[in-house]
């Protein structure tokens, strides 16, 4: 293991813990007197609740509470609420769908919680739940995305007629129609981004404990970041201040944006615990996240592009229909617009861009933010549209790529939506990446492949992305009564490998081996605010946090040896973990300066303490890119898809550590290539039953299914943070999707086919032939 450095591709140093099955997830957590929840769900997408008979239930052994919405509703609960207000274009608020932890006069898709139940054992509280009579009144379901905006489509909610719940733009609509007017061309392409289930590997958990004396509910839930989910829970749910919560969130088996917000489950353990005097423990089984855990993607969306007589892009138009399902969840509608629109210019040099979102309701499970939340789906737009354009125009769809490219001199660069790029060597990326995967030998790779039966393509898709989330970001470096440093964070890791990030910033800036670092996260006691983890914010927002507070440990600490060595702090100097006086031998490490000074504070001399916390603000976020290459065979016969060769050249900025962003872009683009090619989310059109609710019938894609993903990283710093990197946790997402699409359809252009949307099934490609043919 390195001692100290960056840039080293250090082991991550939580793997041995969690390998070794030492890992502590919220379901193995278990306290005296715990009772168990269940949560009855309803088997409509669509449905009036006439009644609720809970008598026989509460009266069953064991059965200590059978709660409804109506409960909730008495006891002056409020919502599980939706964080974005939003303005539609006429500047009107967007339509409200009220949600609490249990439904209220109509449920609203498969799933939709109806009914709590507590009993002594998950044995007697399913037994409950069988017991409970709810009388529905059926109601037709909207289901397709398409036809939801419809006349005469059901009625999700009657706040939102048409079941548009937001009509929302950005961009200069005038400038765009003007250069569409007088373009050369316009090619004009709609995609669909299909609805992804997110399945982490851990479902989600909560156990809700309550101290009558205090007044406080402790929670512990697999989150991605405890403070958001106290805030809410204190705020919209409980009216309460929000010191009367604690949030802990123990060890995450992944996230994916899913587990950011606050779910009805986390508030229905808590105000059992209250109403009970007992802790609650629920934890999900697979059919239910499935029915209950936000989904993804979910959009519809026609694309235009405007070129001149050269070739080179003016403007771009989007519309994009995007399904909210049944409830606006948490951040639901910033994914598709704050989010998603600002990388539609994405590396290239488009005078001016107007996109239109419109947020549609339908009876399905909510969707929210999935990896890349939003960018994933405006790159694919662009990525997509921009072959269709090289196609129509017979340009070489490198060449039409590389002419519309912003160059590096022209950094930085302020983009139509308002994006300010700070770095960036796109067509630097792109010519490595054509090397890499040997682009000009392709031709004689789909001859070989055809000789075989086979048709081979070659796609590839230039990404950018746009991280995000809060401005500001906190850290705290506390040397420990055992010897070890622990480093405080306010981010979460769901298992992209923050604890060795931290450690080696920390190693770095204080010349403290790896092995006498603790990373500490997910308290909201001991860790009084944090921003979370989601939009791909972790490293560069922590790692600010980390180089203020270690700044101030060291100066800190050159007061503290000045009182140790009886000198005058000025003359003191610190390196390489050790402080000393300027021009003499005379010196003490960090570790023995902080165990010393400890003991003279517990001896109860007054002295200086080493310990640090600072609150950094993050101006700026970044923009990773990069290049992705993909190779594919298509069996015509059967339609089978073999993703062959798969290259990513990535420009994610400093690499801190080089072995954990190659981990973060393949595991990226294994869920990009499962989108593209598998993963189908099937709503039945006529009652809203998910048919697709379990991985029986749902596909994921599996070690099998996917190629050596061969990774090149191009450090090209940012200049907006002193640690000079970019976020990569979404990156390989982002770029997969239009990657994989592209290569299957210049494989089967050929034969006739010129449009494939995902999933890209062996059905789906079997009947595109057919139909060509």
């Amino acid at each position: 293991m390195a001692k100290f450095g960056l840039s080293q591709a250090v082991r991550r140093i939580e793997d041995p813990r969690l390998l070794q099955g030492r890992g502590r997830y919220t379901d193995d957590i278990a306290v005296a007197g715990q009772l168990h929840g269940y949560v009855l769900r309803s088997p409509h997408a669509h449905a009036t609740i006439l009644s609720i008979d809970t008598a026989e239930a509460r009266a069953l052994p064991g059965v200590h509470a059978v709660l409804t919405g109506q409960d909730w509703l008495d006891e002056g609960l409020g919502e599980i609420p939706c964080a974005i207000p939003m303005k539609n274009r006429d500047g009107s608020p967007r339509a409200n769908t009220p949600r609490y932890g249990l439904a209220t006069g109509k449920v609203r898709h498969v799933g939709d919680p109806v009914a709590f139940i507590v009993a002594e054992s998950m044995g007697q509280a399913r037994d409950a739940a069988e017991a409970v009579m709810i009388d529905y009144d059926i109601l037709p379901a909207c289901t397709e995305l398409a036809r939801a905006t419809d006349p005469g489509q059901p009625q999700v909610w009657d706040t939102a007629p048409n079941n548009l719940c937001f009509d929302w733009e950005t961009g200069d609509k005038a400038a765009t129609d003007a250069l569409f007017a007088q373009a050369a061309h316009v090619t004009k392409l709609e995609v669909v981004n299909n609805r992804v289930v997110v399945a982490s590997m851990e479902g989600r958990a909560a156990l809700a404990e309550y101290d009558a004396g205090a007044e406080k509910f402790t929670l512990h839930a697999g989150t991605q970041g405890s403070w958001l989910v106290k805030n809410l829970l204190a705020s919209s749910v409980f009216h309460l201040p929000p010191e009367k919560f604690r949030v802990i969130t123990p060890d995450v088996g992944g996230g994916f944006g899913m587990k950011l917000y606050l779910y009805a489950e986390y508030a229905l353990c808590c105000w059992a615990a209250r109403k009970l005097g007992r802790p609650v423990k629920w934890a999900a089984e697979r059919m239910e996240a499935f029915q209950s855990d936000t989904q993804g993607r979910a959009n519809l969306t026609l694309g235009e592009i405007a070129l001149d007589a050269d070739g080179k892009f003016l403007a771009l138009r989007t519309r994009n229909i995007a399904d909210m399902g049944g409830y606006l969840s948490t951040f639901a509608p910033y994914i598709p617009t704050g989010a998603g629109t600002k990388v539609l210019a994405s590396v290239y040099g488009f005078q001016a861009i107007h996109a239109h979102v419109l947020g549609v309701l339908t009876n399905t499970v909510p969707v929210d933010a999935y990896r890349g939340a939003g960018r994933p789906e405006s790159n694919y737009l662009v990525e997509r549209l921009i072959d269709a354009a090289a196609q129509e125009l017979k340009i070489d769809r490198i060449e039409l790529r590389r002419r519309n490219m912003v160059p590096a001199s022209a950094m930085p660069h302020r983009t139509p939506v308002g994006q300010n790029y700070d770095s960036g060597e796109f067509a630097t990326v792109l010519d490595a990446a054509l090397k890499k995967a040997d682009w000009a030998g392709f031709e004689a790779r789909r001859a070989e492949a055809a000789a075989r039966g086979l048709q081979r393509g070659i796609g590839m898709a230039y990404y950018l992305e746009a991280t995000g989330g809060d401005d500001s970001e906190r850290a705290e470096l506390r040397f420990a009564a055992d010897g070890m440093v622990e480093v405080l964070v306010g981010t979460q890791s769901t298992g992209q490998g923050h604890e060795t990030a931290y450690a080696m910033i920390t190693s770095h800036q204080l010349g403290i081996p790896l092995e006498k670092i603790r990373v500490v996260q997910g308290d909201s006691d001991a860790i009084p605010t944090g921003g979370g983890t989601g939009g791909a914010r972790s490293l560069y927002s922590e790692g600010t946090a980390l180089l203020a507070t270690a700044t101030t440990v060291i100066e800190k600490g050159k007061q503290a040896a000045g009182e140790a060595l009886e000198a005058a702090a000025a003359d003191i100097e610190f390196a390489a973990g050790r402080f000393g006086i300027a021009g003499t031998d005379r010196g003490i490490g960090i570790l023995e300066l902080a165990a010393a000074q400890r003991e003279k504070a517990a001896a109860g001399q007054s002295v200086t303490l080493l310990d640090a916390a600072e609150v950094a603000p993050i101006p700026a976020h970044t923009f990773p890119n990069g290049c992705h290459i993909a190779e594919v065979e298509v069996d015509p016969d059967t339609g089978h898809v073999t993703v062959a060769r798969y290259i990513v050249v990535d420009d994610v900025g400093h690499a801190l550590n080089p072995m954990i962003v190659r981990g973060q872009v393949h595991g990226g683009v294994a869920q990009g290539i499962g989108q593209a090619v598998m993963e189908r989310t099937a709503y039945d059109p006529e009652t809203g039953q998910l048919l697709s609710a379990s991985l029986n019938d749902y596909a994921l894609p599996r070690a099998g299914d996917l190629p050596d993903i061969e990774v090149e990283l191009m450090e090209i710093p940012c200049e907006t943070n002193p640690l000079g990197v970019k976020g990569a946790g979404e990156a390989g997402a982002v770029g997969s999707p239009p990657a994989i699409m592209n290569a299957l359809v210049d494989a089967l252009r050929s034969r006739g086919v010129t449009h494939l949307d995902m999933p890209a099934t062996p059905e789906v490609i079997w009947k595109a032939l057919a139909k060509a043919a």
